[in-house]
């Protein structure tokens, strides 16, 4: 299995802003991330439409051109319901990776990515070094739904003995 691992991504889920209504007046909304055949979630944060999680996951990265989606729902007895979706390219940040930086300053912005047609970004993201590691601050305006962005913090790590970027 490490043979074809390249690395891994930590993918804090920050937080939901201005998240649609699904119950009465407010929702309870999660976070599920998915990569390939890995689906991970977040906790529900009860009552909100501006849950703040910060919950880590921690996703392995065997291709980086598979973009990782999240998907967003109101936990409820019965069935979840779908609170909007959004995709995210994480090719730039491993194009940053791959660059090998050395003894950057912290908090050097290295690269930016825009929003455009072909993702789902709510504003200008910096891929950035900090504290030695490459991490990118990303706001993801969700899909399908009539309102609400997710805050996402990823940090790439290294594995000792996989085959790398």
């Amino acid at each position: 299995m490490l043979g074809h691992l390249v690395g891994l991504v930590k993918v804090r889920v920050v937080r939901g802003v201005n998240l649609a209504v699904r119950d009465l007046r407010s929702s309870d909304p999660y976070v599920v991330v998915r990569m390939g055949k890995q689906k991970l979630k977040t906790r529900v944060i009860k009552k909100t439409t501006n849950p703040e999680w910060n919950d880590e996951l921690t996703l392995s990265i065997e291709d980086p051109a598979v973009p990782v989606g999240l998907e967003v729902y109101d936990k409820d007895t019965f069935i979840d319901d779908a609170m909007g979706n959004a995709e995210l390219d994480i090719r730039s940040l491993v194009e940053v990776v791959k660059m090998k930086l050395e003894g950057v300053a912290d908090n050097t912005v290295v690269k930016k990515v825009v929003p455009n047609r072909q993702n789902c970004l709510a504003e200008e993201s910096a891929i950035y070094i900090s504290e030695g590691k490459v991490k990118q601050d990303v706001v993801l305006r969700l899909r399908d739904v009539e309102c609400g962005e997710i805050e996402l913090q990823l940090q790439w790590v290294d594995i000792p003995g996989s085959k790398g970027v």
